[in-house]
């Protein structure tokens, strides 16, 4: 029987703790580590980190749009950084936020979820703002082959606040309500006591009450973007997330690869090792 894609975040979270590695090859970093900006540049920088990252925490994150940006050469360094990634033993998020309607988005989720596939990925980032229904088909894909998703339901840019802080019909803020959906699949799909395998994208930064958020059941993991760089640090884990510390994936890019290449295996290790001493382990 395949493990849930929650099972295996929960065992990469007992395992490793939270550090999720962001592999974001911005043209800065690129040019501080001393690479060319090409599909080249990306392929070196993100295996560079891939190697780093393994053994050292359990779950990686590129950023699709810093590969996109070169074309097919940059779309050809991603499935070798992916491949690589899932070979090394790491859970892989693929950071690209695919959101559309009917056979469009089962397209995109055959891409990003099926095995086999050159853009194979433990899990992707979606948008449910076409409808949580449009998600039904990729939710289903990715239950079938143990893979899993991460929802934006709250996320760390202040400018979708206006968005989602908005309020439906029965009084709740369009975060809750996202939440929600995807809770009522995760409780029909996930077998009694295991965490669903759609999570949830709930930035760092973000005031739980103010979202309109509760802890939701059954558990299930949550992307928290906004450490870091953006300014949460490892003591925000239980003052955001409350008694959902331990399902969270604090997810830092810059500030680890900023480092550069000398220097990123001990950052990660540091990085992660003051997200576990925060909870403990």
């Amino acid at each position: 029987m395949t493990t849930g894609f929650g099972e295996r975040v929960r065992a990469a979270l007992a395992q490793y703790g939270p550090l999720c590695v962001g592999i974001d090859p911005h043209a800065a970093l690129l040019d501080a580590w001393g690479l060319p900006q090409s599909g080249q540049g990306v392929r070196e920088f993100g295996l560079r980190t891939v190697a780093a990252a393994a053994g050292r925490a359990g779950v990686v994150k590129p950023q699709v749009s810093f590969f996109e940006r070169f074309g097919s050469a940059g779309f050809a360094a991603l499935e070798d950084v992916l491949s690589a990634a899932r070979a090394a033993g790491l859970l892989v998020i693929a950071d690209a936020k695919r959101g559309d309607i009917g056979t469009t988005m089962d397209a995109y989720a055959a891409a990003w979820l099926t095995p086999g596939s050159p853009l194979e990925a433990d899990a992707l980032t979606v948008s449910p703002y076409l409808g949580v229904g449009a998600l039904d088909g990729t939710f289903a894909l990715a239950a079938r082959h143990g893979k899993g998703t991460f929802v934006l339901a709250a996320t760390s840019n202040p400018d979708a606040a206006d968005v989602q802080r908005s309020k439906d019909a029965e009084g709740r803020t369009v975060s809750a309500a996202i939440v929600a959906a995807v809770s009522q699949r995760n409780a029909a799909d996930a077998p009694a006591g295991e965490w669903g395998g759609n999570g949830f994208v709930i930035g760092a930064t973000v005031d739980w009450a103010e979202a309109g958020l509760e802890p939701f059941a059954p558990p299930a993991p949550i992307l928290g973007p906004g450490f870091g760089a953006q300014g949460a640090g490892p003591a925000d884990l239980r003052a955001r997330y409350g008694s959902a510390a331990r399902q969270v994936l604090a997810s830092e890019s810059r500030s680890i690869l900023s480092a550069g290449p000398a220097g990123l295996a001990e950052a990660i290790d540091r990085a992660a090792e003051g997200y576990r001493e925060v909870l403990g382990e």
